[in-house]
């Protein structure tokens, strides 16, 4: 599987451990990745994705200090958030460091709660899940239905949020996958997801600018 050689995306170093596989997978499919926390590099970009691996309070505390928070607000090319970087897309976040929500991005409508534990399911939800498609977009063109995911999160978005394409169950349903507008998210690791996170990636890549 291969896009458009010499694709251009930026990767947002937000300090995400996630940032070289990321980057490998993009380079495996073609496209010409770049790293960067530079603001004005980043919102000339043709599309970016903003990964992230960790709690929200000091992603969005390392956003802030880097200067990207506004940034990010007005992209208008393709963005496309990676599990932490997917939920720092809603409005809020109850992964506060004890402190309650914290603010987030708020391009997208909804919240992110942590998910509950019950009687033998572990919290983190580690390992892989499959996807429940709800909505045509272009970003699960070629996904095949019941495509299973890598997933490694505590906290999620509600199922039942607006922008909600996919979702997963792990013990509860929650979203897998949002879309709108120009700004997507994947709660699972595309990068660690074998064919199905490589369609996705090839996807997000052919998107226009």
């Amino acid at each position: 599987m291969s896009v458009a050689s010499g694709a251009d995306v930026l990767i947002v170093d937000a300090g995400g451990a996630n940032l070289g596989s990321v980057r490998f997978a993009i380079e495996r499919l073609g496209g010409k990745p770049r790293v960067s926390r530079d603001p004005q590099e980043i919102s000339t970009a043709e599309r970016v994705i903003l990964p992230g691996v960790g709690a929200a309070a000091p992603a969005m505390q390392r956003l802030r200090e880097l200067g990207l928070v506004e940034c990010l607000r007005a992209l208008t090319q393709p963005l496309l958030g990676i599990c932490l970087g997917m939920q720092l897309l809603f409005e809020a976040s109850e992964e506060g460091s004890g402190e309650g929500e914290v603010g987030t991005l708020g391009v997208l409508e909804g919240r992110v709660r942590a998910l509950q534990p019950g009687p033998g399911l572990r919290i983190p939800h580690m390992g892989w899940n499959s996807l429940a498609v709800r909505s045509r977009s272009p970003l699960l063109e070629g996904v095949p239905a019941g495509a299973y995911c890598y997933f490694v999160h505590s906290f999620a978005v509600s199922a039942l949020a607006e922008s909600v394409i996919a979702v997963s169950t792990h013990g509860q349903p929650f979203a897998a996958a949002v879309a709108r507008g120009n700004r997507y998210g994947v709660q699972f690791h595309p990068e660690r997801s074998a064919g199905a996170g490589s369609q996705v990636l090839a996807n997000f890549l052919a998107l226009a600018s």
